[in-house]
């Protein structure tokens, strides 16, 4: 039985990309057994403020409430822990720790059956086709059978068009981020065998009309599983892009894999940013059973890596750790001292 008798909290700016921001949390037991988990604070695209204030919300609350949450509390398992403060990343951590104490990997303790995944490659938008041609060209080369193209208004049918007609049998998955608004410009892409079509609106409303009139799966991104029995209900789509950060629990996070399931949707585990432990917890989601969809589980560069070995591809395939207990990854943890930029121990 789990007895948490210290926890420490780290928060890190990554030094990659637009430097996202992280959150781990590290929880030992009385017999010395560890437990992480790590929340990602993506980098501010537009607000900046705004934030800072999520960030600081964030991490007040896991100042005034982890210990009388966790601290010398018996329990058995995650699932009777509910709702923890702080998001995902003490959740993670229990998952973690009881993994840990039973021998018990993250992957099996979730359901999950698969021993690897198949990766998709996602390629930003670029300059010209030339350029996402020569990127595409890499990850084939590399061994990616499958690529999703990030896309937005006025960057959509012509470079997909151009990879189509360059790689006929290559598998290809859009991404509009929520970027799009007119449902037509989007029905242009099933010309060229698109296979699936994420997250294209930020409203509900628009997935309908957009399933409904191409033959692409539509895929529907849910933050919780009410709002993922709503999308279902209104037929928003045929596919769940499924990102385990997003959830306030991987318990939650099982819920929505096993409604989607029920509704005959398919499932895409994502989870690209971080330090490797979200990444670690999106490839033991992968492996449940209605994960069909190829995983978007990217390396995180060298100088953000604290977990060994490192989460992320290897000739399109991911690696699901089934023979190491808990999230099934060491955490060098005088690195995530070095890029910590503040902490606390209870």
């Amino acid at each position: 039985m789990p007895r948490v008798r210290e926890v420490e909290v780290f928060h890190l700016t990554l030094p990659y990309g637009r430097r996202p921001e992280s959150i781990l949390v590290r929880l030992t037991d009385h017999g010395g057994m560890t437990g992480w988990g790590e929340m990602v604070h993506p980098s501010p695209r537009h607000d900046g403020a705004e934030h800072g204030h999520e960030l600081r919300k964030t991490w007040a609350a896991l100042e005034e409430t982890l210990a009388p949450t966790l601290l010398g509390v018996d329990w058995e398992h995650p699932d009777e822990l509910g709702v923890l403060p702080g998001g995902p990343a003490v959740d993670m951590a229990c998952w973690d720790l009881w993994g840990r104490l039973n021998g018990v990997p993250l992957a099996h303790a979730l359901g999950g059956s698969r021993t690897s995944l198949i990766a998709t490659a996602r390629l930003a938008a670029d300059r010209s086709t030339e350029a996402v041609i020569a990127r595409v060209n890499r990850q084939v080369c590399a061994g990616y059978a499958h690529i999703t193209l990030d896309i937005h208004p006025g960057w959509d049918v012509e470079p997909v068009r151009a990879v189509r007609k360059a790689y006929p049998g290559l598998v290809i998955t859009v991404d509009g981020r929520g970027a799009y608004r007119d449902v037509e410009q989007l029905v242009a892409l099933d010309a060229y065998g698109v296979a699936t079509i994420e997250r294209p609106f930020a409203e509900l409303a628009p997935h309908v009309e957009l399933q409904e009139r191409v033959s692409a799966l539509v895929a529907f991104e849910a933050h919780s599983v009410d709002e993922l029995a709503a999308a279902i209900e209104a037929k928003a789509g045929r596919a769940l892009l499924l990102r385990p950060s997003r959830f306030g629990s991987l318990r939650e996070v099982r819920r929505a894999h096993d409604l989607a399931v029920e509704a005959g949707w398919q499932i895409a585990a994502a989870g690209g940013s971080g330090t490797g432990l979200a990444r670690a917890a999106t490839v033991a989601v992968g492996s449940l059973p209605g994960c069909t969809l190829p995983a978007y589980v990217a390396e995180p560069p060298r100088s953000a890596q604290i977990v060994k070995p490192p989460v992320g591809p290897s000739g399109g395939v991911v690696a699901v750790p089934l023979t190491q207990p808990g999230l099934g990854h060491l955490v060098d943890e005088d690195r995530v001292r070095r890029l910590a930029t503040d902490s606390f121990r209870l």
